[in-house]
């Protein structure tokens, strides 16, 4: 992610009618803790919303549009995604949003699902 002194590039608000559901980030892949492959992608998506806003399509909505800002903002970096496979609705949005898996593991005590997502860039 470029680096901008006091911003946050890849950090979103999700908004419904003015209030706060959730947030989206776009960050490094390597400040977090557990399972590194920035051999796969540097950049990971995180996201969180509040339970009474689960189950309406809000995080695929705004995974998607967080994604297309990532896709023209880098062109051609890859994003990961991390989850527990026990997550049914991650496990989805990660199939909705384009995530292929590259592997499974265990920490945390539980199986935990590696993904990537690359941009689909038009042929010449």
């Amino acid at each position: 992610m470029p680096e901008i002194p006091g911003q946050r590039p890849g950090y979103f608000v999700i908004d419904l009618d003015g209030a706060m559901i959730g947030t989206i980030m776009l960050g490094p892949h390597a400040e977090h803790p557990g399972h590194v492959r920035p051999d796969v992608g540097k950049t990971e998506l995180g996201y969180l919303l509040l339970p009474q806003a689960w189950g309406h399509g809000y995080a695929t909505e705004a995974c998607a549009a967080a994604l297309d800002w990532f896709a023209d903002a880098l062109p051609g970096e890859a994003v990961v995604l991390r989850t527990q496979t026990a997550n049914e609705r991650s496990m989805r949005l990660a199939a909705k949003l384009g995530f292929t898996e590259v592997e499974r593991y265990e920490d945390y005590g539980a199986e935990q699902w590696f993904g990537v997502w690359r941009s689909v860039t038009p042929s010449d």
